[in-house]
């Protein structure tokens, strides 16, 4: 099982917010600042140049950023050594259902469990949701793709044929 964090600012609604749920079941921990973030950690961050892949199943640790793009340091996330971006996926939660590259916490790091090859941790926190299997059912055919990819490279060029769809 990996360990898993989030970084959050308090600037989503707490009633709807996947990563205070988790937290609350033990399933994840949110740290106060990305001070207290663990250094060799896989960041999931949509503006990273790679993409994440089967390659990175060593990390230790994977850490979503739960928070405001537009106040986020972006200086310091930058900075950060093992960031990846989540290639193509479709939304399945209530809020963004259908629309691409808007996923929750909880369904980011899903896929990057997924991707990584921890399907079983990935069900037991999309299971939290009354939707969250459902993520896992709309983007069965991706997420077995980059699965099977050997690095970032073949995932961007699996994504490619998503996009051009």
């Amino acid at each position: 099982m990996i360990p898993l964090f989030a970084y959050r600012d308090n600037t989503c609604d707490p009633r709807k917010c996947t990563v205070k749920k988790l937290a609350r079941k033990e399933l994840i921990t949110i740290v106060p600042s990305l001070r207290n973030v663990p250094k060799n950690t896989l960041l999931l961050d949509p503006t990273a140049e790679r993409a994440l892949s089967p390659s990175d199943r060593n990390a230790p640790s994977i850490t979503a950023l739960d928070c405001s793009w537009e106040m986020l340091d972006t200086d310091a996330i930058r900075a950060w050594k093992r960031r990846r971006a989540l290639p193509f996926l479709v939304a399945a939660n209530p809020v963004n259902f259908g629309r691409p590259f808007r996923l929750t916490s909880v369904e980011a790091l899903a896929a990057a469990l997924v991707i990584l090859g921890e399907r079983s941790q990935a069900e037991r926190i999309l299971g939290q949701f009354g939707w969250g299997m459902r993520f896992l059912e709309v983007n069965a055919e991706p997420l077995e793709a980059y699965a099977a990819a050997a690095d970032s490279t073949e995932v961007v060029a699996i994504q490619a044929l998503y996009l051009d769809e």
